[in-house]
């Protein structure tokens, strides 16, 4: 009996899934140490269980695992958690030991998100266990994510010496140099719009979080997870993108044409000092030097990519969380052009991108429907012309803006009906209520 139940395809591809991810695991492992000579995401992960972690990812991953829990069950997980971090912190006091800036506790979130997998597999059987390893999966792979995404950006700035700025900077002349108008913006803005945009920028992964938690809050009582939600979304947004950053390395005008940002980057290493105030001069573009620290992280805008996520799933919410998705999209977007981390290109990609990814993760839920296919297929096309163009043949693009900046527009333009046309014939339809004939009154 329990042989023909892993025979089951679903159980199989779970087992793959599982393995495939254990292997991507160890390989960034040792490309990290041979690349960048740092510890990967698996000895990362390892020390926060007792170094000094950073709070926020380990609480959000409890909080997602948490929905498959009883009430009674989650106050006995978080008062764990918060206990073991009190010990910590105690400890760390006692011992006068030098803890980074805003790293004081997580350590107890961690623990508990392990102790429920042993609990799953000491004291649960069957669809229970399954369950409550589903969840603590999920929680870990946030957590893990974003460290194997921190590792992957480290290894693009390592392997990576040469960008391609002056490339997209050129294209997105057909653009009319949206960052560099963005950051003039912001800069007259003042501070309280600067640190709005700040705060919505750096606390991306809680709004997925809230999001995520709106989908996920009657796993506990269903006792299973829905079909689609937003943190498989935004796991394969995470896994595919950065592998993009290695074909087209970009590092964003604040870099290659300004001072830098967040201790990375000079004047030094500019190709000129001139954004926000001075759009770069069009010329035959080439590739440039940049320095061994900053990412190369622009190619396609993974922020848009996400946010743009976040605002299609929060659709199906009440109207608070559809608003505060509206909200997050147009502040992410308006953060990357206006802090100069991206260019107007990287965003439309990342849109793109976005739609391409969704679409697939829907259709594969759907046993690959055919429209659903022919959708991935476009979204495809699309993003890979878009980074095609804005390789080889950007001096036109800077050259001909009101014929390739309309057409630019007009390719994310179509994928975003494409997707709006093919999900809306997927949504049920309500049957429509039969009212009742008048009948005779009873003589």
């Amino acid at each position: 009996m329990q042989l023909a139940q892993w025979r089951r395809p679903r159980v199989i591809l779970w087992a793959t899934a599982g393995v495939v991810a254990f292997g991507f695991l160890i390989t960034v492992e040792i490309v990290a140490r041979r690349c960048a000579g740092v510890p990967g995401p698996i000895t990362a992960q390892a020390r926060e269980l007792v170094f000094a972690p950073k709070p926020g990812p380990l609480y959000g991953g409890l909080a997602l695992m948490m929905v498959v829990l009883t009430w009674r069950q989650r106050f006995i997980a978080l008062g764990a958690a918060i206990g073991i971090d009190v010990v910590f912190v105690l400890v760390r006091w006692a011992v006068d030991a030098n803890v980074p800036e805003g790293h004081f506790f997580g350590n107890g979130a961690l623990w508990a998100m392990l102790g429920c997998a042993a609990f799953a597999i000491t004291r649960r059987t069957g669809r229970e266990r399954a369950l409550l390893l589903k969840g603590v999966g999920l929680g870990l792979l946030l957590v893990t994510g974003r460290k194997t995404g921190d590792t992957w950006l480290l290894i693009t700035s390592k392997t990576r010496p040469n960008v391609l700025d002056p490339y997209v900077a050129t294209a997105d002349h057909a653009l009319g140099n949206p960052s560099w108008v963005a950051g003039r913006i912001l800069n007259s803005a003042g501070p309280v719009a600067t640190h709005v945009l700040a705060s919505v920028y750096a606390q991306l992964a809680v709004a997925a979080v809230v999001v995520a938690l709106y989908q996920l809050r009657n796993v506990a009582s269903e006792r299973r997870f829905p079909r689609h939600h937003l943190v498989r979304t935004f796991l394969v947004i995470g896994l595919l993108g950065p592998a993009v950053y290695m074909i087209f390395p970009v590092v964003g005008p604040v870099f290659a044409y300004g001072p830098g940002a967040s201790g990375t980057g000079g004047v030094q290493w500019a190709v000129a000092n001139l954004w926000p105030h001075t759009p770069p001069p069009i010329g035959v573009p080439h590739a440039v030097p940049y320095d061994g620290i900053t990412p190369r992280n622009c190619m396609p805008s993974l922020h848009t990519a996400w946010a743009t996520a976040i605002f299609i799933h929060s659709r199906q919410g009440p109207r608070l969380l559809r608003y505060a998705g509206t909200f997050w999209l147009i502040a992410t977007l308006s953060a990357t052009l206006g802090f100069g981390y991206h260019y107007g290109v990287d965003l439309v990609a990342g849109v793109v991108f976005s739609l391409t990814v969704e679409t697939a993760m829907r259709t594969y839920d759907r046993g690959w429907d055919r429209s659903g296919v022919k959708l991935v297929a476009y979204g495809t096309a699309v993003f890979t012309a878009l980074l095609l163009t804005y390789g080889f043949l950007p001096l036109e693009m800077a050259r001909h803006p009101w014929a390739f900046g309309p057409l630019v527009i007009l390719a994310a333009a179509s994928m975003i009906y494409g997707y709006v046309r093919t999900t809306q014939r997927w949504e049920p339809k309500a049957a429509p209520t039969l009212r009742a004939e008048p009948q005779p009154e009873p003589v």
